[in-house]
């Protein structure tokens, strides 16, 4: 199961999170992927000791970083940007999310390396964006894509702080951007032979997720408020608690359709003519007297008592909010193919899955995470170095070994 992109090969040179989760996608569907490390290594190895554990594994850096194979070259060095070009040489995608100023210092920008190599697929995360005064400003996704985009504002609630996002989540949405974007550069160089850059920030992704809203703004010059539950225009798409501590979301998007389905499931068919409630705009109008009554009235029963009358009517559609717990329990996920095994040594180990499959090419992980400079002196062969000449930058301080470099 080698995966869509099988016999493509990429360089990532990539930090903390979103370059890695791209090229770790790419390495999911199929590609051969080297990524390069500084001595000290990526800095999301620490991902571990930062949440305060000591077990043997790093599941945050697991996730974009298993089937690829790792090297440590110091960029610092006088040989070392040159070994690096070596590498991307021979590569079809290079994927980076090192600032770009950093990447001219080094000879790695994309003029340089299009120069060079003009039929590679040059591929650049950048926080706010690759021109502007901001461009080399750093940008990690909790400020370029939560915070600078709007997002966190807009989640926030009328007098309230803003809210926290999970970790990696601006990265992980940037990461798929962009392989579908190298995808789609790797087939125009199938047609034509050229390379090409292509490139996304934190702050468009987040731009992007939040479009609704944007467009609302560029197009009718007005911004929609963030509601509160308890007063939510649209009463049949909200969440509700249960009897079990429990909560479930009713999706009534449609408010004609799902109104009625509603009210029998709830036990009260006569609301669909009642006078409060009988129009959109009525219950829009009465709307936190309905959501108090839809309130008493899911207290009265556990989620999955709810769940069993909610089968007998198909156009009433909802969801349980699911803890982690609840979802990795759930067949459903299982089913979905949310979750894949990663070979680790004689074993394998469980994690989340990537969010694309294919049916006629399909994918499977195919090691976890390599230990830092685990396969330096292997890339290195394969470049035509001998062991002598590795040895050399070993000593030089060029590259680094596993077990040598600081993991």
């Amino acid at each position: 199961m080698a995966g869509p992109l099988a016999g493509i090969k990429v360089v990532e040179l990539g930090v903390w999170v979103a370059g890695p989760a791209a090229a770790g996608i790419l390495g999911d569907w199929g590609a051969d992927v080297i990524k390069i490390e500084p001595p000290q290594g990526d800095p999301s190895r620490v991902f571990r000791k930062m949440l305060g554990s000591e077990m043997p594994n790093n599941p945050v850096f697991e996730l974009d970083n298993r089937s690829k194979s790792g090297v440590v070259i110091d960029l610092t060095t006088d040989d070392g940007p040159g070994l690096a070009r070596e590498l991307i040489a021979e590569a079809d995608v290079f994927v980076t999310n090192i600032r770009s100023a950093a990447l001219e210092r080094l000879g790695l920008d994309y003029e340089s390396l299009h120069e060079l190599f003009p039929n590679l697929i040059y591929a650049q995360i950048t926080g706010y964006g690759r021109e502007g005064t901001e461009a080399n400003r750093p940008g990690f996704d909790i400020a370029a894509y939560w915070a600078y985009s709007g997002l966190a504002h807009l989640l926030t609630q009328p007098g309230g702080d803003p809210p926290f996002q999970r970790g990696g989540m601006g990265d992980h949405a940037t990461g798929l951007a962009t392989a579908g974007a190298v995808s789609a550069a790797l087939l125009h160089r199938e047609k034509t032979g050229v390379g090409q850059l292509v490139s996304t920030s934190l702050t468009r992704m987040g731009a992007y997720q939040i479009g609704f809203d944007l467009n609302i703004a560029l197009m009718w010059g007005v911004t929609l408020d963030t509601p509160l539950r308890e007063g939510a225009r649209n009463p049949t798409a909200n969440n509700y608690l249960c009897k079990d501590d429990k909560r479930l979301w009713i999706v009534g998007i449609d408010m004609e359709r799902h109104w009625a389905p509603l009210t029998r499931a709830v036990g009260h068919p006569e609301w669909a003519e009642d006078e409060r409630w009988s129009s959109i705009m009525n219950r829009a109008v009465n709307a936190r007297e309905l959501i108090a009554e839809l309130d008493a009235i899911f207290l009265t029963k556990t989620r999955d008592e709810w769940a069993d009358i909610f089968a007998d009517e198909p156009e009433l559609f909802w969801a349980p909010v699911n803890s982690l717990e609840d979802l990795i329990a759930d067949p459903q996920f299982t089913a979905a193919g949310g979750l894949v095994e990663v070979p680790d040594g004689a074993a394998t180990s469980t994690m989340v899955a990537s969010p694309a499959d294919f049916s006629e090419t399909p994918w499977q992980p195919r090691s976890s995470a390599p230990e830092l400079g685990a396969n330096t002196r292997e890339v290195l062969r394969q470049l035509g170095k001998s062991d002598a000449e590795i040895d050399a930058f070993i000593a030089s301080g060029t590259v680094a070994e596993a077990g040598e470099a600081t993991d």
